[in-house]
């Protein structure tokens, strides 16, 4: 199956779908702290989208923006549950590091929720490393915060 990864913008109706799709299972999985993170996922600030397309069917998608200068922030990674384990969201990952390296940032992080134990461990098979929570995950429990230098 041919996988192709497209940068796109928030406004593509199939990243749309598909952070619609996400946030349906954050809903869950986040409990009574998902208004708490909701907050901070708002489309309109990404400008650097990705969605994965397998066969036509939009099955994944990532998107960053800048941290600071040197820094960018992963967000609304997401693959639909009958897609995982065939290397997709690691394809999506690497275009977005690739872009942003390119752009001149250095760094990546990223917060995941402690209950996203899927996302804990494709994280850290990233080469990504735990780091201290950062800005508003700063006293979050249920928050772990990763970064990985960017070459």
């Amino acid at each position: 199956m041919v996988l192709k990864i497209v940068k796109t913008s928030t406004s593509n109706p199939d990243f749309i779908a598909l952070v619609k799709s996400l946030d349906s299972y954050l809903k869950i999985t986040d409990g009574d702290e998902h208004d708490f993170y909701n907050q901070f996922n708002n489309v309109d600030v990404l400008k650097h989208t990705v969605v994965a397309y397998q066969n036509n069917t939009a099955v994944g998608c990532g998107a960053f923006k800048a941290f600071d200068k040197d820094t960018i922030e992963i967000k609304r990674m997401f693959t639909l549950t009958e897609f995982r384990g065939q290397g997709i969201a690691a394809q999506i990952l690497k275009t977005l590091e690739v872009w942003a390296h390119e752009l001149g940032y250095k760094n990546s992080i990223l917060e995941t929720g402690k209950r996203q134990t899927e996302a804990l461990q494709f994280y850290k098979k990233c080469k990504y490393n735990v780091f201290p929570n950062y800005g508003q995950y700063k006293d979050m429990e249920n928050s772990l915060c990763f970064k990985k230098i960017l070459n």
